[in-house]
Parts: structure tokens; sequence; C-alpha cells
């Protein structure tokens, strides 16, 4: 990608990506906006990558991007191969506690590709992600934890994750509240 790509070409790839997954598209399409909602919540430099991660963040759910089938690192190594940009590339590979998934299905290595950076822009897309519902509803955090936990069984990965990182992210959630409620009104 020659020139900075902006949420407009974002919006068109996870289209192209993650429409045909039905619900999906409509929990993208409510995180990008989620997202945009809390523009005030980072530093202006900021504020693109955010809404682009935003629109791209599940993309590696996508079959025809399925390598690993841990969609946050399959959506990062598509992302590098098309040249976005690494702050894009590094919040996709690493949304949502990623980092969490990765070790319990034994990818931290290969997520390790992907630098990871404790940011504003990184906890303002967890708390998009994370009050979002899988159908694109409005949900507070503990809500979308506990939607998570009944959908997937005990053993699974996902539900090993969540036990587990629902505590970390909680607190970037607060931190993204805090930083809004900061803003002049």
């Amino acid at each position: 990608m020659s020139d900075q790509p902006g949420p407009a070409e974002a919006a068109a790839l996870a289209e192209a990506l993650i429409r045909p997954l039905g619900d999906r598209w409509d929990h993208t399409r409510a995180v990008a906006a989620r997202a945009t909602e809390l523009l005030p919540a980072v530093p202006p430099p900021e504020r693109n990558p955010l809404v682009c991660a935003a629109w791209l963040h599940d993309i590696g759910y996508s079959p025809d991007l399925r390598t690993t089938g841990f969609h946050p690192l399959d959506g990062a190594r598509h992302l590098r191969l098309l040249g976005w940009p690494s702050p894009v590339v590094n919040l996709v590979a690493h949304h949502s506690g990623a980092r969490f998934e990765a070790a319990e299905r034994g990818l931290s290595g290969q997520l390790g590709q992907f630098p990871f950076t404790a940011s504003p822009t990184l906890d303002a897309l967890d708390t998009a992600d994370l009050t979002t519902g899988p159908s694109g509803e409005r949900l507070a955090f503990p809500a979308r934890i506990a939607e998570i936990l009944e959908r997937y069984p005990a053993d699974h990965p996902v539900h090993r994750t969540w036990a587990k990182a629902a505590p970390i992210i909680a607190e970037a959630v607060r931190r993204t509240e805090a930083r809004i409620a900061a803003q002049p009104r």
C-alpha cells in the first residue's frame, strides 16, 4: 500500500471479507461506530489507526484468510501482506486480549512477530469490541464477557482465555471510559 489507507479503505476491505459472514458484519460495523465515538480517548495521530483497526479487527474470521484458525493472527498476517501500516496491523493482532488466547492455543511465538504495545489506542479498540455484542448490539463489558463465556464451553480456549483475561481487559475499558470522562464538554 503506497499511501496511508484510511477508514474508507478499511471498511471496504472488511466488507469484502466479513459481509458474507452475517452477524459478524453487523458486529464489525458497530465496533467501527463505537471506535469513532471513542476517538477523544486517543491522541489525534492514533485516531485513524483506531478506526481502521476497528473495521479490520475480525477479518481473520474470513475463510479466505484462515491459516491458523486464530483470527487476530490470521487477520494481521493478511494486512501485513497487503502493506497496511504496522500500527493498524499490530492493533488487529493484539485486539481484545489476543495475547491470552494465543497462549491458550500455543500460538504466542507466532503472535510475537507483531509487537504488543499497551496504549490508549489498544484500550479503545478493546473497549469498542468488548462493548459490542456479536450481532452489533451495545452491551456493557460484564454482559459481553458473560455472553462469551456462555457461548463457549468451559474447555474451549476462548472460554479459558476470558476466565483469565477479563479482569485485565476490564481495566482497559475502565481507562478508556476515564479518558472519555476527562474530556471537556
